[in-house]
């Protein structure tokens, strides 16, 4: 996969017969706080197709990686990591406790072509999760001891590109820079709905966050990235205030609570400016002793909870996005966990599911409504992204991409 349209180089760019390369994973996985082990490792399954594409092509793998934070409860050396990753790619790898020092130096030094190293967990350098530029980073004592030992830097850590840290960004001045696999697919599935998307392109934003969906909402209108946004979750209330229905009662007591209604001023400016761009449910789901009710605006106020988008408003969204050529699913239509409220996401992700357009996939919350529903392989692509992912969607920078790019233009002119 190359990627040069994207600005950075993939390993497709780059001979790796023979090299030694360093590898900036993503291992940090869920812990058992009582018996320290993971308890996931979907994260060292993405991390083990990059191992295995640079072995194929040849060349010895170092991996540097953190889990945790230092003096939290999962942060653990990474030798569970480096079994698991063995396990993974069918190869015996090696570990060594230690970051940067003569212990991790002399392992580099002696490993042989095919063979994978892990070092210890790169929290364990005391600037590592601090703001710098590539350029200063590239001068600390983690990147002096460790550049010259290698050939080629590889960024895999996608989940971690919106930091400019030491392991993250401090190479890339000083060694040729490419994007792992992993990073690679992400950006250029992200690119299809968040840069330049086929239309109609239809933005689906629900769940629990809603000052993520309004910046989100705001950037992909005023650029005209997307075409619609749908409303769902508790962007439900926020738009229905701001249409000046009345909300009184435990809704608008939940939003207060949270400080949501500091929002109410840029919901009310989308309004004024993109209504004919945002869909607003028309009915919502109230829930009555745990029992669904369906309600809409005249029936306001209430005294039960909103916990899901009504029927008629989940049919329109779902012809919306039947006819629509990109989609992207960024939080559930309602409290999805609670089985009479998951009928408004349903119906929707369903309808995504079944359509022929190219569906995107983001936010830890969707990923779980969409495994529930069992429509993992229906969507085009499901991110693994968190805040990376919203800051992409954002329109922000990320600085372990700019870093990728910055180093490609570098080395392409240095030869």
């Amino acid at each position: 996969m190359s990627s040069k349209k994207l600005g950075f180089l993939t390993l497709d760019d780059l001979d790796l017969a023979g090299k030694t390369v360093l590898v900036r994973a993503e291992f940090n996985s869920p812990v058992d706080p009582k018996t320290k082990k993971i308890t996931d490792d979907t994260r060292i399954r993405a991390s083990a197709e990059t191992v295995k594409a640079i072995l194929r092509r040849g060349a010895k793998v170092v991996i540097l990686a953190h889990q945790g934070r230092m003096g939290d409860p999962d942060f653990i050396p990474l030798e569970q990591h480096s079994e698991i990753l063995g396990k993974l790619i069918g190869e015996p790898v090696k570990y060594v406790d230690d970051i940067y020092g003569e212990k991790a130096q002399k392992a580099i030094r002696s490993l042989a072509k095919g063979e994978v190293l892990v070092l210890g967990n790169v929290r364990g350098f005391k600037d590592e999760t601090e703001e710098r530029s590539p350029e200063d980073h590239s001068k600390s004592e983690l990147v002096q001891s460790l550049a010259p030992l290698f050939d080629i830097f590889v960024h895999d850590a996608f989940g971690a590109a919106h930091r400019s840290q030491a392991s993250l960004v401090g190479f890339t001045p000083l060694l040729p820079s490419a994007a792992g696999l992993t990073m690679a697919r992400e950006l250029t599935s992200l690119a299809k709905v968040a840069s330049n998307p086929e239309k109609p392109c239809i933005y689906v934003l629900g769940g629990a966050k809603p000052e993520d969906s309004v910046a989100i909402a705001k950037y992909v209108l005023e650029n005209r990235i997307a075409d619609k946004v749908l409303v769902g979750g508790l962007l439900t209330s926020l738009f229905w205030i701001a249409q000046g229905y009345d909300l009184s009662g435990p809704n608008n007591d939940f939003l207060k609570e949270k400080d949501y209604l500091k929002l109410l001023p840029e919901v009310k400016e989308l309004l004024s400016k993109y209504r004919d761009r945002i869909e607003i449910p028309e009915d919502v789901a109230v829930d009555v002793e745990g029992r669904r009710k369906e309600i809409s605006p005249r029936d306001l106020p209430t005294n039960y909870s909103i916990l899901d988008i009504g029927s008629k408003s989940a049919d329109r969204y779902a012809q919306v996005v039947k006819n629509s050529k990109t989609i992207l699913l960024n939080g559930p239509l309602g409290v999805y966990e609670k089985e009479p409220f998951l009928a408004g996401t349903k119906r929707v992700f369903t309808a995504t599911a079944e359509s022929k357009a190219y569906s995107l996939v983001g936010g830890g919350h969707t990923i779980a409504a969409i495994e529930k529903l069992g429509l993992n392989d229906k969507v085009s692509y499901v991110s693994t992204g968190g805040k990376v992912l919203l800051d992409l969607l954002m329109g922000k920078s990320l600085p372990g991409v700019e870093a990728l790019r910055k180093s490609a233009k570098k080395f392409e002119a240095e030869k």
